[in-house]
């Protein structure tokens, strides 16, 4: 049901309390973290879910010295079927961090939410990442598998269907699998960071209550590479996104699965360009 250019509000790490060099080290217990985006093109998973449009983002997360986290995430929305309401996107996010020798274990889950939406569009996701650093690249590998559910049920075969508003599985439920890796290197003495990511999706290939779905073709593979330069708490990006998502293959999704200004597959291959600012 969308595509976005980063995650959620990643967990934050763990910050250490300044003491007078005489006084011992103290580790805050809770640590609060959060940032506010623009980006050109809000991308989720390589498919556009702001209409190929800017789109405001914005989250926050509470961390324990434990381990466990809780982050909230949201971003305005438009096209893409029917979002409806506010057009808004909401993610609760809980779970819990660890790191073991080096290897840092995150296992959570996110709500996705749609404030005044369509009905029977939100949907639970679990997760599990694992992440490290091989010299200097920090590497990360992730499994996000949606149970089923309605909201990524195939109600609609077709887009054409959907425009009847009439379902052809009125109730149906479906499950979604994601799998990424992604892989990210600093350049010394510049604010440079160089990233990129590969996923790849598994699901329903119909459309969902609201004309759209989180895998749209079904199977599918996305990716991005790209980078960041930052300059204080504000870090500029520039991201090269695509899928392998061709026309024949979402020709059934229309006229859901192209943007409203010129009729483009809003899969297909885009810079996005975005400024972020942590708090």
């Amino acid at each position: 049901m969308k595509i976005r250019l980063a995650a959620a509000v990643a967990p934050v790490a763990f910050a250490l309390l300044a003491t007078p060099a005489f006084a011992q080290e103290e580790t805050k217990p809770i640590t609060v973290s959060g940032s506010a985006a623009l980006v050109s093109d809000y991308r989720f998973r390589g498919v556009s879910q702001s209409d190929r449009a800017m789109a405001v983002q914005a989250g926050a997360t509470i961390a324990h010295e434990s381990g466990l986290y809780v982050g909230t995430w949201a971003s305005n929305l438009s096209g893409w079927g029917t979002f409806g309401g506010s057009n808004t996107e909401l993610d609760l996010i809980g779970g819990y961090k660890k790191d073991f020798n080096g290897v840092t274990l995150d296992v959570g889950l996110t709500w996705y939410m749609y404030p005044g939406g369509a009905d029977k569009t939100d949907f639970a996701e679990p997760y599990v990442k694992v992440s490290g650093t091989a010299g200097p690249v920090s590497l990360l590998a992730g499994v996000a598998y949606a149970p089923k559910q309605e909201a990524l049920g195939k109600w609609y075969n077709s887009g054409a269907a959907y425009a009847t508003g009439v379902p052809n599985n009125p109730g149906a439920k479906d499950d979604n699998l994601y799998i990424w890796t992604d892989m990210s290197t600093g350049i010394p003495d510049t604010g440079l960071t160089l990233h990129a990511h590969v996923g790849y999706s598994d699901g329903n290939p119909g459309l969902g209550p609201n004309g759209t779905s989180v895998a749209p073709t079904g199977k599918y593979l996305d990716w991005n590479i790209g980078a960041d330069y930052a300059i204080g708490p504000v870090v500029l990006g520039v991201s090269y996104i695509d899928t392998d998502i061709s026309k024949a293959e979402s020709a059934y999704l229309l006229p859901n699965f192209s943007s409203t200004k010129d009729g483009s597959p809003i899969s297909g291959a885009a810079v996005v360009v975005s400024g972020t600012i942590a708090f």
